[in-house]
């Protein structure tokens, strides 16, 4: 590595360690308001709640890499160009181009990073998330209002990876469960399986049923019905949601699964805008680093030729300007207002075309 090279990432890996920093705090802030502190108000186990927080970190920085990236390229290329260090660097002989070497190579380390860290670590700890968000409810009922005397409202569904969904009316104290319902899925959402039971308990990987019924359908139609005083159903990786769309999203799953289920969506006819978009944005949010090197990079050439100043403010709200440019479109794609691939690109491509632009204006003084 070149001598320039190395003074440019010098220069800008303290203010991306430090914007990461930042990032990852915000979005763990974000959770406290929303998830965190509730449960710590109504008496969940701080262990429990303080595992929850550890597992958002992940993901976290998978997002906040290519964020912190843009913020600490255009901060550290800012310091330099005011500081006169550029023009230096000019003077001997090195061209304004020249600094797209270091900060794009940069930029491919960090995408890959966000990559990786979001195929191998992200799944796993959403997967934990929702299992110890069951933790929570079955030590403590109050986190979701349940609970066995007056006022208590509602009910919670537990889900597992064998695709059942077991809804509870009741959560006593001590995990006892009342009122069960156990239902399997076909393919085609039709129920496969019903079981209800008026009592049951989860014990390791096995939840026990009291006082229970069983029925099996073939094509809606009921083919056996089975009535038990007790029986074990083995569950797998039971998981709980604490809020409404907590559940482990498309987004959340690994790349090769949900390229399955994308072609097996559309084999079958099926417009799932939500999983299309997840499918763009496994892609696009990575490589959005890349495009915000080069923005970065290209205002950092307009701004030595025009003599601009962009401040630590200016910084802040390019930063921010993505989040929300990301926020609202991410939206429009899982609502089908807009294609996923607009909806997924977008942010990334409005970056990239920002820095042509600012090229463009440079090379013309």
């Amino acid at each position: 590595m070149k001598r320039f090279d190395r003074y440019v990432l010098e220069e800008i890996l303290p203010y991306l360690l430090s914007g990461l920093a930042v990032v990852i705090l915000l979005l763990l802030l974000a959770a406290l308001q929303s998830v965190i502190a509730p449960l710590l108000a109504k008496g969940a186990a701080p262990v429990l709640v303080l595992r929850l927080v550890a597992l958002q970190v992940p993901e976290a920085v998978s997002r906040g890499l290519p964020i912190a990236l843009l913020f600490a390229a255009m901060l550290g290329l800012s310091r330099l160009s005011s500081d006169a260090e550029l023009k230096a660097a000019q003077s001997g002989g090195l061209s304004g181009t020249r600094l797209f070497w270091p900060v794009l190579g940069l930029s491919l380390g960090v995408a890959l990073l966000s990559f990786t860290v979001a195929e191998t670590l992200v799944p796993r700890a959403k997967v934990q998330a929702l299992q110890v968000q069951r933790d929570i409810v079955l030590d403590n009922p109050r986190v979701l209002g349940l609970g066995a005397g007056p006022g208590s409202s509602g009910g919670v569904v537990l889900k597992d990876a064998l695709g059942r969904a077991i809804s509870v009316a009741q959560v006593q104290p001590g995990g006892q469960l009342t009122g069960l319902r156990i239902v399997t899925l076909r393919d085609g959402q039709s129920a496969r399986e019903v079981i209800t039971a008026r009592r049951g308990q989860l014990r390791g990987s096995v939840l026990v049923l009291q006082d229970g019924l069983r029925i099996t359908y073939q094509d809606t139609r009921p083919v056996t019905v089975v009535r038990f005083q007790s029986g074990t159903l083995p569950v797998q990786d039971l998981q709980a949601s604490l809020s409404a769309g907590d559940e482990l999203l498309p987004i959340y799953q690994p790349l090769p699964t949900l390229i399955a289920n994308v072609q097996g969506l559309k084999a079958r006819g099926i417009v799932s805008p939500r999983d299309f978009t997840a499918l763009q944005r496994k892609f696009a949010e990575p490589l959005a680093a890349v495009s915000m090197a080069f923005f970065a990079v290209a205002l950092s050439i307009y701004s030595l030729r025009s003599g601009l100043n962009v401040g630590l403010v200016w910084v802040l709200m390019l930063t921010f300007a993505y989040y929300a440019t990301w926020s609202v479109f991410r939206v429009l794609g899982e609502t089908g207002a807009l294609s996923a691939v607009l909806a997924a690109w977008t942010p990334t491509l409005i970056y990239l075309a920002a820095g042509l632009a600012l090229l463009g204006v440079a090379a013309r003084r």
